[in-house]
């Protein structure tokens, strides 16, 4: 593993990051064809927040989290710092000392393939934060790890600059290259929503919007009335 601190990373255009965290982070992941997603163990402990921006990423070992200190530095206004881990560890790595020195920079969030803790006092700040696990253990400063070089969590690449969303749903991230076209898949399948939700509401069903009576008929599912169940045993 490198030990290696990268600095002057490319950021996305502010608009499009503004654009990306309207649509959140369901639309987003179904808009790139289900992938991006951290999955359901990196998890908000705030409700009701979304954030995003492009990615500072710090690789830390377990129970060290030298490179977050170093990683503050490399932080500006809109940043999300993305914390990954050499090997599994649940130590608090991340707190409010970290939060307030990073929302003085502009920071509104973390995201962590570890341990955060201080939860209420992040909670108070409005500070948010996304995280494998919620835990008080300690860490110590003594191992050297890299920041602003890509991170892998939950089988997802994230390099620096790449575009993180995170809200109540969890957290997805966009590749920097895949940027522009992710804005118009997701505006996309917004709009398709918006038609879909119209419909629902005078009625419609899914089965019908989505040509699903076939698929039932294919795969042998029947209709019978509660009578003929019963009569049949299929009740029991």
């Amino acid at each position: 593993m490198k030990n290696l601190i990268v600095t002057d990373v490319p950021r996305p255009d502010p608009a499009d990051v503004a654009k990306l965290r309207e649509y959140g982070v369901a639309t987003i992941h179904e808009a790139m064809g289900r992938v991006g997603s951290l999955g359901p163990d990196i998890r908000p402990i705030q409700q009701g927040l979304s954030i995003a921006g492009p990615a500072v990423t710090a690789l830390c070992w377990p129970g060290d989290n030298l490179m977050i200190h170093a990683a503050v530095e490399q932080c500006g206004e809109g940043d999300v710092l993305v914390v990954g881990s050499a090997a599994p560890s649940t130590h608090g790595m991340f707190g409010e000392l970290f939060a307030t020195a990073l929302s003085y920079r502009g920071v509104p969030g973390v995201i962590s393939d570890t341990a955060v803790r201080d939860t209420r006092e992040l909670r108070e700040m409005g500070f948010g934060a996304w995280s494998r696990y919620v835990s008080a253990q300690g860490t110590v400063k003594a191992t050297a790890g890299h920041v602003n070089l890509p991170l892998l969590i939950a089988g997802q690449r994230i390099a620096a600059g790449d575009i993180v969303v995170a809200d109540d749903d969890g957290v997805v991230v966009v590749p920097r290259a895949k940027i522009g076209e992710t804005i118009v898949a997701s505006q996309a399948r917004l709009e398709k929503e918006a038609a879909t939700r119209a419909a629902f509401q005078e009625g419609q069903l899914g089965l019908d919007r989505y040509g699903l009576r076939p698929l039932l008929a294919d795969l042998g599912v029947e209709y019978r009335t509660h009578a003929e169940a019963e009569a049949a045993g299929e009740l029991a």
